[in-house]
């Protein structure tokens, strides 16, 4: 039978998307670890993930968890900082911290036969880092730099009065970075943050091809984690939004505009119409943001929208840097293309490319041998599981241009917006 190559395949929408729950070991610390299975794939990952201790510290100190991880690998009491990374550079290893605003920790990316060499001195770093003075400087010195560097990008900058402007200068997540946040770093910091904050009700996530025997070998070392519970509940600091002018830069060639408001958690039974609605908004290369502002008027190379999810504080924002002259123009286009999508019902045409788009979208998230456990982590911290992905198909199978209609009139008809500009 010939190939009629003339005719596109027929498309169908698919009718299953079932995910294997991770298996759940309980160390004996009353720490889960959870299990990967990936037959075939000869590299494992190992990632220790535990609840970030930055609330429980004044602002001033905000660089100590960041600084902390990253000198892990700086020496222990029984290697420097170059027989480690000579150490794991031999066999072939990575190992990373992983640093968010409410989680902590380290990674181990390595092959399977290497494993089991590699975990002592892996787990030396949990309990035996030295933090060496000189090492520190260094580090210090160079993020002196970096942060010169980033203040003087037009969109760093209005990131970071975005956030400021939203939460407030007194908020951990408003706070503006200084060198003098740099300066106050000191071994004796990071020792004391590492032996009392870190490892706080951490996870473990595994991925690899390993047998039921091969795992139950596994975890005796990682018992040996210094794992702690944590029975401080972290502090929460209300938010105070503040307006911020127009920030202008005579020799910037752009300006870098921000605008958003304040949204809901993924565990808000709203968030997947809520997504849907960000994604139509300024979350693809076809969506109405895009379409406007790059290809009809050229005033940028890129505009998106994101949902940013916080604990306590998810928000919208909306993010572009664009020919300065056209700055307020743009301004006023982000939010005319807001209200039509809370006025006006979306076409069906429309509605159906943004459909395929999202569900190719989704099983394109599962299509490595690592991410069905970053996947399970993006949903796991915020208390979900498996089950939130399996519902957002349930839910872009059927949505309607009416529920994008009412879920754009609850959220962003009329939100108190910030708007940012710098440059």
């Amino acid at each position: 039978m010939s190939l009629d190559r003339s005719k596109a395949p027929s498309f169908t929408l698919p009718s299953e998307f079932s995910l294997p729950s991770p298996q759940r070991y309980l160390l004996k610390g009353g720490m889960s670890l959870y299990f990967f299975s990936t037959p075939g794939i000869a590299a494992v990952k190992l990632e220790v993930i535990g609840k970030s201790g930055r609330t429980l510290l004044p602002n001033t100190h905000a660089l100590v968890p960041s600084f902390t991880l990253q000198m892990l690998q700086e020496g222990t009491s029984k290697a420097s900082s170059q027989v480690l990374a000579e150490f794991f550079d031999f066999h072939a290893a990575e190992v990373y911290p992983y640093l968010s605003y409410s989680q902590e920790g380290m990674s181990l990316l390595s092959l399977k036969k290497h494993l089991l060499t590699l975990l002592p001195t892996f787990i030396s770093l949990f309990s035996d880092a030295t933090f060496p003075a000189e090492n520190l400087e260094k580090r210090k010195s160079q993020r002196r730099l970096s942060l010169k560097l980033e203040q003087e990008k037009s969109a760093s900058r209005a990131n970071q009065l975005f956030k400021t402007s939203l939460f407030g200068p007194e908020h951990p997540m408003g706070q503006e970075i200084t060198e003098a946040h740099i300066d106050l770093i000191s071994p004796e910091l990071l020792r004391e943050y590492y032996q009392k904050h870190l490892w706080k009700e951490s996870d473990l996530f595994l991925s690899g091809d390993f047998t039921p025997e091969e795992l139950d070998a596994l975890i005796p070392l990682l018992d040996s984690l210094p794992l702690k519970k944590d029975r401080q509940r972290l502090v929460e600091t209300t938010p105070k939004s503040i307006v911020f002018p127009y920030e202008a830069r005579a020799e910037a060639l752009q300006s870098s505009v921000r605008v958003g408001s304040w949204s809901i958690p993924k565990t808000h039974t709203d968030y997947p119409a809520l997504s849907v609605f960000n994604t139509l908004l300024g979350g693809f290369f076809g969506s109405r943001l895009v379409k406007n502002i790059r290809e009809e008027k050229g005033h940028t190379y890129g505009i998106s929208s994101s949902l940013v999810d916080l604990p306590g504080n998810a928000y919208w924002i909306v993010a572009a840097d664009v020919k300065k002259a056209h700055r307020e123009e743009v301004l006023d286009e982000i939010k005319k293309e807001i209200k039509q999508l809370c006025t006006i019902p979306v076409e069906k045409d429309e509605l159906e490319v943004l459909r395929n788009y999202l569900i190719g979208q989704l099983f394109t998230k599962f299509s490595s041998p690592f991410d069905l456990s970053d996947q399970f982590k993006a949903v796991h911290f915020s208390g979900l599981d498996f089950s939130f992905y399996e519902n957002r198909l349930d839910f872009l199978k059927k949505f309607t241009a009416e529920d994008l209609l009412s879920i754009g009139q609850r959220y962003y008809s009329s939100p108190p917006v910030v708007d940012v500009s710098v440059g």
